[in-house]
């Protein structure tokens, strides 16, 4: 599969480049998706609710009243559930939310998430460029040109680090390394760009699976 690259004033720049098939072709197998977006996103739960239960609370556990002859209810300690107060029953307590999967169905469904991009025609790629000063006004201007303007996009172009403060302030733009890309960024972003190293750097990370 070969896609046009694009300079960044949005013209073409007159070559083309190879998406591996085996990463930008394959068939998309929506329950990896799934199953790789469930996993990344209770990763990110820390799992430290917890609630006081009826042995936590501060109180004393003397017995409210006698237990017969008062006309009322029987009562125990004031930490009772019942009261203003009292303990949570069965309260939330820390746990782990994070689940093993396997390595190959991660990986399917990274490839499954980009053959969604390639298909769908929201993948871009751009030419390796770099800025000289941060400035968020000049990157808004390349978004423009190469037509991602105003959409949710994810930039994988390398680790320049005026790039990077160009872009951190914009609120729908996010970026990521070519070796971190997960399927749940991919996903979550309604275009994908990616500069003429990272596609190269995705296709060979396919050759050495």
């Amino acid at each position: 599969m070969k896609v046009d690259i694009v300079k960044i004033s949005g013209e073409k720049a007159g070559r083309q480049i190879e998406l591996n098939e085996a990463i930008f072709g394959v068939e998309p197998n929506d329950h990896a998706i799934y199953l790789a977006v469930k996993q990344y996103l209770a990763n990110q739960r820390q799992g430290t609710h917890k609630a006081k239960e009826r042995s936590e609370v501060a109180g004393s556990t003397r017995k409210l009243h006698r237990q017969k002859g008062t006309g009322g209810s029987r009562k125990g300690d004031i930490k009772n559930p019942v009261y203003r107060s009292g303990g949570t029953i069965f309260g939330p307590r820390p746990r782990n939310y994070s689940f093993k999967l396997n390595r190959k169905v991660k990986e399917l469904a990274r490839r499954s998430a980009l053959s969604y991009k390639a298909k769908g025609n929201n993948l871009v790629i751009v030419e390796d460029f770099t800025l000289e000063t941060p400035k968020t006004k000049a990157f808004t201007g390349i978004m423009k040109s190469i037509g991602v303007e105003g959409k949710k996009a994810l930039f994988v172009i390398g680790e320049n680090e005026n790039v990077q403060l160009s872009m951190r302030n914009l609120p729908k733009v996010s970026s990521a390394r070519a070796e971190d890309l997960n399927t749940y960024d991919v996903m979550n972003a309604q275009c994908l760009v990616l500069s003429e190293s990272a596609v190269k750097q995705i296709n060979q990370m396919a050759e050495n699976n």
